[in-house]
């Protein structure tokens, strides 16, 4: 019941339905905003506004305000009722009992059961549809005849009266039938459109989540690694400072127990020159020459040992004990040689053993007359002026470029460069095969070399001339260079804070490779030792 009485409370006056989209008037009554507003068209042509409820009178259209509160009531009970049964359409001439309806004649504006049906007329004019009692829209509003034309000027449903007398007259018109299909037809297209990118979106979703999977499955491998690598580090550090600790302790013990000896063998000596101080103190206060002159003789000899300072460089060496910076000098190097003996066999273990590759230089042979080379064989740079070498088979005709005179065919290797901020500068490796003339000699021009581009704040990776953008918020200065020859993969870091990982180009090498490098417009690229 309580229901009841609330679905009273949010039912409009005017369509006697729960409110949609209600608004209140000054005088305090709800409507909805289309049915008052419906009343008040209706009532312009007087100049005089009335309230539906109490008919208080307005002299000019009052402004509609939403009433949020009530909008927001009648959402939520609507949202607790049970849906209601589809709405059964009864024959509009059976009085006497409710027979649903076979069809609507929209001529008739009638609804007809399948015995009225039999004796409805069959002209033409009376055009039949599925039981329905929205009629409204399938009426012309201007002339009130069926809809039966479709305008494809002005894309709307029209009447014959439209067409022939109305507005639309001498317009390009279809039938309803023809204008759907062709509808349906360009909606099929839409349709097979709209599949086939949901199919590909789809498809990429798929693989983004697999992306997904598997970034998550290497980072938990990584980290698994990284996390037994670090234990594993951290085990042998403890038990080399055990070591370390133990040894410096055993160092201690035995030069405290060196010293503790000479220490009581100096207190000895000291007391035993203490008594021969004394008496020679003794003899040198007697006046009598006698008797100092025929002391004993082993004072005599004492005196002469006083005197000469008997073997005191030997007793020296015999106290010599060994200094605190021979264990520095000692443990350190042992330490740090163990330390990299660590490291070592940790890289082994983890599969990652990386060779700096520290000997890289620049082979002057390959470069271009418009790059310099530094004396060092370090730093290319751009030059503009020529730099008139001579035309050997190794260097590059068209292009600012030099490669190293090393190459790698085979491990892991790394190494280290620093970019100017200016210019265009194109770092990475090449085949030695690699063409020497023309534009597809440039690296990232050809199936043979693989390159990042730079050229102020934008940066791509380019292979066989095809572009691929990378994003860097600020221009690259020093760069790392990570080569795995077996497993196909070139990677580029950003040594900044924290080292920003750029890029990594998948291939499978052919040929050795060299680290290849091209400069223009004042810019320079230097390996860092």
């Amino acid at each position: 019941m309580a229901s009841v009485g609330l679905r009273e409370e949010l039912t409009c006056p005017i369509c006697l339905s729960i409110y949609t989209q209600p608004v209140m008037l000054r005088c305090g009554h709800n409507f909805c905003q289309g049915c008052i507003g419906s009343v008040w068209d209706s009532q312009g042509g007087s100049g005089l506004y009335t309230c539906p409820e109490c008919r208080v009178e307005f002299q000019e259209r009052p402004a509609l305000q939403r009433n949020l509160k009530l909008c927001n009531i009648a959402e939520r009970f609507l949202s607790t009722q049970p849906e209601q049964e589809e709405a059964v359409i009864f024959c509009t001439y059976c009085v006497t009992s409710s027979v649903p309806a076979a069809k609507t004649c929209l001529h008739c504006d009638a609804s007809l059961c399948d015995i009225h049906l039999e004796r409805h007329s069959k002209s033409e004019e009376h055009v039949l549809t599925e039981p329905t009692t929205s009629l409204k829209n399938r009426k012309c509003p201007v002339h009130k005849e069926i809809l039966k034309c479709y305008c494809t000027e002005d894309a709307a449903c029209i009447c014959v009266s439209c067409w022939v007398f109305g507005e639309h007259r001498g317009h390009q018109v279809e039938s309803l039938n023809e204008a759907s299909e062709k509808k349906k037809e360009k909606l099929r297209h839409v349709l097979e459109k709209l599949t086939s990118v949901r199919e590909e979106t789809e498809k990429r979703a798929q693989s983004l989540q697999e992306h997904r999977r598997e970034v998550q499955e290497k980072a938990a491998g990584v980290t698994a690694r990284v996390t037994a690598l670090i234990r594993d580090i951290r085990e042998q550090l403890e038990v080399l400072e055990k070591r370390v600790l133990s040894e410096i302790t055993r160092w201690e013990e035995q030069v405290s127990l060196r010293v503790s000896g000479l220490i009581q063998q100096l207190e000895i000596k000291k007391e035993r020159l203490s008594r021969k101080m004394l008496h020679i103190e003794e003899l040198s206060n007697i006046t009598d020459p006698l008797t100092v002159l025929q002391g004993r003789e082993s004072d005599n000899a004492d005196f002469c040992d006083a005197e000469e300072g008997g073997n005191e460089e030997r007793e020296r060496e015999d106290y010599k004990v060994p200094a605190v910076g021979d264990l520095y000098e000692v443990l350190i190097p042992l330490t740090l040689q163990r330390l990299s003996d660590i490291v070592t066999d940790l890289k082994a273990k983890s599969g990652f053993c990386v060779q700096e590759a520290s000997g890289i230089l620049l082979d002057v042979n390959t470069a271009g007359n418009y790059v310099s080379v530094s004396g060092d064989l370090k730093t290319a740079s751009w030059s503009e002026t020529d730099q008139l070498r001579p035309n050997t088979p190794e260097k590059f005709v068209f292009n600012n470029q030099v490669l190293s005179s090393r190459s790698f065919s085979s491990g892991k290797h790394y190494w280290e460069v620093e970019i100017s901020e200016a210019g265009c500068r194109r770092v990475g490796i090449s085949y030695p095969s690699i063409e020497r003339e023309g534009i597809q000699s440039c690296i990232g021009l050809n199936k043979k070399s693989w390159c990042l581009h730079m050229w102020g704040n934008n940066h791509s990776v380019i292979h066989d001339t095809i572009e691929t953008q990378i994003y860097s918020e600020s221009p690259v200065q020093r760069l790392g260079i990570y080569l795995d020859y077996e497993a196909g993969r070139l990677s580029f870091y950003q040594l900044c804070d924290p080292i920003r990982h750029l890029h990594t180009i998948t291939a499978t090498f052919t040929e050795p490779l060299h680290a290849a490098f091209c400069v223009w417009y004042n810019g320079w690229v230097r390996i860092r030792s």
